[in-house]
């Protein structure tokens, strides 16, 4: 492919999405991305969600985008540290999403998120998302985060 249509590949100036895009309020990949998700089960270390894959979060191949699992295992996985008493999420310092298999528009998925960890400074958590009708592991996610400590000052 020739490096003017690799740009325009990159870019996505003008075209049928620049008004939408441009107009979107700050911070609106959480909403966007979250919209329809239940909390299913919530405990100590665990909180496992559903939700149904809408035509929002799709690639080209109408199946779950990676970038929209990566930030539900971002999301869904920070909120997990809140479960063992922490008062802060923290900050990432490493994401890792394996990616096994597609969950097509209008498939239920669940996603539990597991604390594997979560210390003074330092959290991990794992984030699975199933096909909730086959049971099929979908995606795997490992989350670190740093835990900031609150200023004494």
């Amino acid at each position: 492919m020739d490096y003017e249509t690799v740009k325009k590949f990159v870019e996505k100036e003008g075209g049928p999405y620049e008004f939408t895009v441009d107009s979107m309020p700050e911070r609106f990949i959480e909403p966007m991305v979250m919209q329809g998700m239940k909390v299913d089960t919530i405990e100590r270390g665990r909180i496992v969600c559903s939700f149904t894959v809408p035509p929002r979060l799709v690639n080209s191949g109408n199946t779950l985008h990676g970038g929209a699992t990566a930030a539900l295992v971002d999301i869904v996985g920070s909120a997990v540290i809140y479960t063992v008493g922490a008062q802060t999420t923290g900050v990432s310092v490493e994401i890792n999403v394996s990616y096994l298999t597609g969950a097509a528009v209008g498939e239920e998925v669940e996603i539990e998120s597991k604390a594997l960890r979560v210390g003074k400074t330092m959290a991990v958590v794992s984030v699975d998302l199933k096909s909730k009708k086959t049971g099929k592991l979908i995606a795997q996610g490992r989350h670190t985060k740093y835990l900031v400590l609150p200023s004494k000052i």
